[in-house]
């Protein structure tokens, strides 16, 4: 299967999917994100709190949407 018939087929799913389906998807990956986003907050801040990387992680999303 190519890419792009990869991507056609990952589509025509998304679409039979209901609204609540691809929302809980998207929740997922954003859980997912920033997930990844504290371990390299941890990595790059290693004796940074959790207050410290929930905050460093609040700004990398706030610049994101500033884009």
């Amino acid at each position: 299967m190519t890419p792009e018939t990869a991507l056609e087929v990952q589509i025509e799913r998304y679409r039979q999917m209901s609204g609540e389906e691809r929302l809980a998807i998207a929740l997922r990956l954003h859980e997912l994100s920033c997930c990844v986003s504290r371990e390299g907050i941890r990595s790059q801040f290693p004796d940074a709190s959790e207050a410290e990387v929930e905050r460093r992680l609040r700004e990398r999303i706030r610049l994101a949407y500033d884009l």
